[in-house]
């Protein structure tokens, strides 16, 4: 059985706190769980899971040492999980080292600007990692990518992209060469603008869009032409639909 401290601890990484304090995330569920054990690049600190899961694993034992597995019960993994239906399997895993540095030539960067959904961000993630992105670049009030929502929602997409979290300004400033791009409701057809296999692309907030500070660093303004009466696009949609202009 999972004793009382365990049972808290592994609550307490809801907080994103304890997760920056202990350097770890919790991810949960069968196919999210294989697949960062099989990426390895989050190393693996502790799985409990449910014997029935645990015995399907044949090719368990090759990526995490016996002592970290802890087969539990399904009242403990109630306890202990953050979805509203607990899925045979908790993980904690730790969190992989930040790349401060990286290259934007012939690439296509993600800048996004207190993007707050959880949803919204993992989303993003894996449309990134769809397309390719292999570095995002995140305003500091943008949600955590270790956020358990985040987490889920990227499916395993958390361990191919690079997420940076920093000053906005500045970089954009030190990263003055590569074209910027800004996705906006009163800008340029996209669809008039060249293929881009090098650009800085900025989604914006979901309500308030892309600050004006950040608006006045843009070379230029695009928007997704609108055929129907919606006000605006979800911001991962938008994402998508932009990403795909410009990549294909």
């Amino acid at each position: 059985m999972l004793s009382k401290s365990t049972v808290k601890y592994i609550q307490s990484l809801q907080h994103k706190k304890l997760r920056d304090e202990e350097g770890v995330f919790v991810a949960e569920g069968p196919k999210l769980v294989e697949e960062l054990l099989e990426g390895k690049i989050f190393p693996c600190k502790a799985i409990y899971a449910l014997e029935s899961w645990l015995k399907m694993q044949t090719n368990l034992a090759a990526l995490i040492e016996e002592e970290r597995l802890f087969p539990i019960h399904e009242v403990e993994l109630g306890k202990i999980s953050q979805l509203s239906k607990p899925n045979a399997v908790v993980a904690v895993f730790e969190k992989k080292p930040i790349i401060a540095h990286f290259s934007l030539n012939n690439h296509i960067t993600l800048v996004l600007d207190d993007i707050q959904d959880p949803g919204n961000l993992g989303t993003i993630l894996r449309i990134a990692d769809w397309f390719g992105v292999k570095n995002i670049v995140c305003s500091k009030h943008t949600a955590d990518m270790y956020n358990s929502k985040v987490v889920q929602s990227t499916m395993a997409s958390l361990q191919n992209v690079n997420l940076l979290y920093t000053d906005l300004l500045p970089w954009l400033k030190n990263n003055h060469t590569i074209p910027v791009l800004a996705a906006t409701l009163g800008g340029k057809n996209m669809k008039e603008m060249a293929h881009s296999k090098e650009a800085i692309l900025i989604i914006g907030n979901e309500s308030k869009g892309v600050s004006d500070e950040l608006l006045q660093m843009a070379t230029d303004a695009i928007t997704i032409p609108r055929m129907g009466a919606a006000e605006s696009l979800n911001a991962a949609v938008a994402t998508g639909i932009i990403l795909y202009e410009l990549t294909r």
